[in-house]
């Protein structure tokens, strides 16, 4: 399924000169981090997004026809071994994360809002270690991958009194499910 760009950012794409920008916004346990694939800071819909030029990488992104739980990764290099920790503690996993494309002029000027290209939930960080710094890369998984899991929740009178205490709406679910019923009509 190939998406449609805004046609603000379709006119961008038609300029001579342009820079492909990349920008990430995840949620962690201290607060919302958000990166993007320059240098210095960026303001973009008002929120102030951090330069990380060249350290930041992000995974392929693949988009099918098909109904399918893609996902998405995104690396940062570069991270002194003290800070490794810190990065482990603050991912929550299933905290939500989103990447988006955007176009800058020559001068380093937005020429349009960036489109959103990702939306998905934290997985779980994984550490490569160098000698002296790491890469942190963090794997997000599509919202689709949720209709997977197993569910927890029963018909039954238990999972019912779970959910609202006192409630005796599947009270006789257990003894109803064996009964043989004779109808006669008359």
């Amino acid at each position: 399924m190939s998406r449609d760009l805004s046609p603000a950012n379709a006119a961008a794409l038609a300029a001579d000169r342009v820079r492909i920008i990349a920008l990430f916004e995840g949620e962690f346990a201290s607060g919302t981090v958000r990166l993007w694939s320059g240098l210095g800071s960026l303001v973009w819909g008002g929120r102030t997004w951090a330069g990380a030029g060249t350290l930041m990488g992000i995974g392929s992104i693949e988009e099918t026809n098909e109904v399918t739980a893609n996902g998405a990764s995104i690396s940062l290099s570069g991270v002194p071994l003290d800070l490794v920790q810190i990065a482990i503690d603050e991912a929550q996993q299933g905290a939500p994360g989103r990447l988006y494309l955007g176009f800058m002029s020559e001068d380093w000027q937005l020429l349009a809002d960036p489109e959103l290209i990702f939306a998905g939930l934290l997985d779980v960080p994984q550490i490569e270690e160098g000698a002296d710094t790491c890469t942190v890369t963090i794997s997000y998984e599509n919202q689709l991958i949720d209709l997977q899991r197993a569910r927890e929740w029963r018909y039954t009178d238990e999972s019912q009194k779970t959910l609202y205490p006192g409630d005796r709406g599947f009270e006789f679910v257990t003894t109803i499910q064996d009964m043989d019923l004779d109808w006669e009509m008359s």
